[in-house]
């Protein structure tokens, strides 16, 4: 059984798709979430889906040593990023080498990098009157919305579209894809010693 934690810093609705498509799956659970904000909704999704949350702030991060202890307490085997807005640390993708999944609100490498997350992303979509936007659903590596891309899904867009469509839009995908992905790559993976 393959345990997952997965990082948050506000909703985390994303959190809790991905937590009820693994429930009694056999191969991976989310055993842990990890909010960067004391004030995230998801610590409220963690309690009432019975899963063991932690608030890990920026200052927290900065200590390797504590967070790695932390995580191994927790025996976590990978990570997922569900609307995670703090950097990865570079230790900890050291630590779990393709083993840190993220998914970002675009056809990456449109709208990816620094300060593009959520509406921003969507907002330049719509400025930009794009035909078509998506998700991207890749590996974390040390270059922000850099690493190697596991799948893309799109969805057309019209020219009437608001950034609350275009949002909604974008959320689909994330619900119908990132549970599948993350289950297909967690499941896949044998475990390093």
């Amino acid at each position: 059984m393959k345990r997952i934690a997965v990082f948050v810093s506000g909703n985390g609705s994303n959190f809790e798709n991905i937590t009820r498509y693994l429930q009694g799956n056999d191969k991976a659970q989310v055993a842990l979430l990890v909010s960067n904000r004391p004030d995230a909704f998801a610590l409220q999704r963690a309690k009432q889906l019975g899963v063991e949350s932690v608030v890990w702030t920026k200052a927290d991060f900065a200590d390797e040593q504590r967070t790695m202890q932390m995580l191994v307490d927790h025996d976590i085997h990978f990570i997922v990023l569900a609307g995670f807005l703090l950097m990865v640390p570079t230790y900890l993708i050291h630590h779990f080498p393709r083993r840190i999944l993220n998914i970002h609100p675009s056809l990456l490498p449109k709208y990816g990098g620094k300060g593009m997350y959520g509406n921003h992303v969507h907002k330049a979509v719509k400025e930009n009157g794009e035909k078509e936007t998506g998700i991207t659903i890749h590996y974390v590596s040390e270059v922000c919305d850099g690493g190697e891309t596991i799948l893309q899904a799109t969805t057309p867009l019209s020219p009437l579209d608001s950034v609350d469509d275009i949002a909604t839009k974008v959320h689909q995908l994330e619900k119908e894809y990132y549970p599948k992905v993350v289950l297909e790559t967690v499941g896949v993976k044998e475990l390093r010693s």
